[in-house]
């Protein structure tokens, strides 16, 4: 009988169990970076929980260790770019760029349910601004 193929999620947490940052995984496996930090992300909350049968814990990577909570927290680099560097590219407004920096943190700080309101409530206000023609 035929081995049953890995799951991409699989191969992630194997990989990483090595050692290997998440970016190299990406590219070993050719798969989204953001999908590789989302399979790490779900297996650290798992071992955090207190997940019980659980083996196989994930190294924190250099490029994790590294993280600047202050000029470059981690969970605005999800995905390969900075929030900042995306809002400042669109030229977006302060409603419109915090709109954007919830959405985009929502799944990575705690607390889902509350950065999304948070961004419907900036969201909410500029849609009721008064706009000022072009």
């Amino acid at each position: 009988m035929g081995r049953k193929k890995m799951s991409h999620a699989e191969q992630v947490r194997q990989l990483a169990a090595q050692g290997l940052p998440p970016k190299e995984i990406a590219s070993r496996l050719k798969l989204l970076r953001q999908y590789v930090y989302q399979v790490m992300s779900n297996q650290r909350k798992q071992i955090k929980g207190g997940a019980e049968n659980q083996i196989t814990t994930l190294p924190i990577t250099m490029e994790e260790h590294a993280a600047d909570p202050v000029n470059h927290p981690a969970h605005y680099k999800v995905g390969g770019i900075e929030t900042i560097d995306f809002i400042e590219a669109k030229q977006l407004n302060y409603n419109l760029g915090n709109v954007v920096k919830y959405l985009t943190r929502a799944d990575h700080k705690g607390n889902r349910k509350q950065d999304l309101e948070k961004a419907m409530w900036y969201l909410k206000r500029e849609i009721e601004r008064p706009h000022q023609p072009a």
